[in-house]
């Protein structure tokens, strides 16, 4: 499939250049759009060659076997991003300062245990006032 066909059928202008991102967000709406169970059995055959065809024009763009193709962005030429889940100032920042974040969040965590304990302890100590067992057994 030829590049500007694969453009049109994903609702890209013929001479413009789609982030990836946009790539699949486009695919992802048309596929929602012609996905063959919405239609009715009339009308499955045609949806199903239109989803086919989404699909190959996704691909086409996706991969990226267009030569010289290079997408830009602020901070020069865009390559592909691996998302690690922290960013790279954060893993090296804490790296010196790892107990300027942990000993706050430790204090709060023992101290909300510490007084939750005596809390507990009063309310038992306040209930075995209130209803005194004759159990032996029960303290």
């Amino acid at each position: 499939m030829e590049e500007e066909e694969a453009k049109m059928l994903l609702g890209f202008p013929p001479n413009s250049r789609p982030h990836p991102s946009q790539v699949k967000a486009a695919y992802r709406k048309k596929v929602w759009e012609s996905h063959p169970d919405l239609f009715p059995d009339d009308q499955k055959l045609h949806a199903e060659s239109m989803f086919k065809s989404i699909a190959e024009a996704y691909s086409c763009l996706e991969s990226g076997d267009v030569k010289g193709r290079q997408y830009y962005s602020r901070s020069g030429v865009y390559s592909r991003v691996v998302r690690t889940g922290v960013p790279r100032t954060y893993a090296y920042a804490k790296r010196g300062n790892a107990w300027l974040i942990g000993a706050p969040f430790l204090l709060i965590v023992l101290g909300t245990i510490g007084l939750g304990g005596i809390k507990a302890n009063r309310a038992y100590n306040m209930q075995k006032q209130t209803f005194p067992s004759h159990n032996p057994f029960l303290p």
